[in-house]
């Protein structure tokens, strides 16, 4: 798994301190982004939650996904949420060691009480000792939560724990891009109250279902039924034993509410689950299979490719202010760019960790990850593959909707049909578009987007 440079040393390790009416949870911040710009030690947040259990419980959740691996065992990855401060709620977000499952943990305004919550984004360290100490919480204690100065760290009753430092990992970017831009299509298909939606989360299997065919879901009077065929109003539930960690909230959850696309026929599809609890949402994203990563879903490509789209992720990036909900029509007024380039624009600042996309309200919100997007683009194969295609020079148009591609000793096909590219090579044979474009088509569609700026400088003149 390939890490950044970039390592969040922490000061000190997360605790639990005091006991009944006194409780104190310190999350010290190890670095990070803040409108002020990069701190050693930002200050976000010190005051009392409202539901102190189903926040702790929560973000155990969390933390349990970043400590999973629900495919293969890879190199151990951050097993460190990231922290978002939005003015007037906090996000705690983490993928899985195998980065198929999404998990984030929303606080809203009315789960916080007795301070101003500030602005800006960090990770947070969440260890052994603090899990134990977080997992005895019990109901009506009283809980004093505080972001920063130093890290998320919490003081167990047994004393501070040793220090560490952690690389996030390259693929944590890369699927907090795809996940977003996956989810910007995903409508809400379903919702069960919470008896329903407890007794439908402990029947799901616990064990890996690695291997076997998708399961679908589909509403059934006021609860879900499963089946194994994408019927009308079903949504797909690929791997159900990745909601596992569903398992810390269930005594408090409100309601289930699930996501997803209009399905394809019998592919699987990626789908959203969300458990509201008081004050708060918990929500996993499951990739389209138990086996495939976010990372290398594509879904991001397009934008990446557009010409413009670098120039106006700029500009749309000066306009973000860590508003907890972006609205890309109101960007396209302040900015005077079409809504469609302020779209590809927020898919290119996602690969840098600059957006997130909330479901339940479906509206992207402000983050600052410590990353940059041409990293991102560097280490995106098929982006980088259809640039070197086309500085090779290897697209050649046989007319207005067709192209040969030379690639290797090779030439393909690519053919366009309302709007929409396809190719003769083996990676679409396979994917027919669902995991985005291929390098061929990629490099047609820059190909193309280039001659079409040439002839309309050349009428200018």
């Amino acid at each position: 798994m390939t890490r950044t440079a970039h390592t969040f040393a922490y000061a000190g390790s997360s605790v639990l301190t005091g006991s009944g009416a006194g409780r104190s949870l310190g999350l010290e911040t190890a670095g990070g982004l803040s409108p002020a710009g990069a701190e050693v030690h930002p200050r976000f947040f010190a005051g009392f939650l409202s539901e102190p259990r189903a926040a702790a419980r929560g973000l155990l959740a969390v933390a349990d996904v970043a400590a999973s691996h629900y495919f293969r065992q890879v190199r151990r990855a951050s097993l460190d949420p990231v922290v978002t401060a939005n003015g007037d709620r906090l996000r705690f977000e983490s993928f899985s060691g195998c980065c198929g499952v999404h998990a984030r943990l929303d606080v809203l305004p009315e789960g916080l009480r007795g301070a101003d919550t500030g602005h800006g984004t960090t990770n947070v360290d969440v260890n052994n000792p603090l899990r134990d100490a977080l997992s005895r919480l019990t109901d009506g204690d009283p809980l004093h939560l505080r972001i920063g100065p130093d890290e998320l760290a919490v003081t167990t009753l047994d004393g501070p724990v040793v220090e560490k430092k952690v690389p996030l990992p390259e693929r944590w970017l890369r699927g907090f891009a795809e996940s977003q831009a996956i989810t910007t299509a995903f409508d809400l298909r379903t919702e069960l109250a919470s008896t329903e939606a407890v007794r439908f989360l402990r029947s799901l299997p616990r064990g890996t279902a690695a291997g076997s065919g998708p399961l679908w879901v589909v509403p059934a009077g006021r609860t879900l039924r499963p089946t194994t065929r994408p019927v009308p109003g079903a949504v797909c539930l690929p791997g159900p034993e990745r909601l596992a960690a569903f398992q810390r909230v269930l005594r408090q959850a409100t309601a289930l509410r699930v996501y997803g696309p209009v399905p394809d026929g019998a592919v699987p599809t990626a789908s959203a689950w969300e458990i509201a609890l008081p004050g708060m949402r918990l929500t996993l994203t499951l990739s389209p299979e138990a086996g495939r990563g976010f990372s290398g879903e594509g879904s991001v490509l397009e934008a990446l490719a557009m010409d413009t789209a670098a120039a106006d992720a700029g500009l749309v990036s000066v306009l973000l202010a860590w508003e907890p909900r972006i609205d890309p029509f109101d960007l396209a007024e302040q900015s005077g760019l079409p809504v469609e380039r302020v779209r590809a624009a927020l898919a290119r600042l996602g690969t840098a960790g600059q957006v997130g996309y909330d479901l339940a309200e479906a509206a992207y919100f402000h983050r600052e990850l410590p990353y940059d997007a041409r990293r991102a683009e560097r280490h995106n194969p098929r982006l980088t593959a259809a640039r070197a295609l086309l500085a090779e020079g290897a697209v050649a148009f046989d007319g207005p909707a067709t192209a040969q591609v030379a690639s290797g000793e090779r030439r393909y096909l690519v053919r366009e049909s309302g709007g929409a590219l396809s190719c003769t090579c083996q990676w679409w044979a396979d994917h027919r578009g669902r995991r985005g474009p291929c390098k061929h088509t990629l490099a047609t569609r820059m190909a193309r987007r280039a001659a079409a700026a040439t002839t309309a400088t050349g009428d200018a003149r």
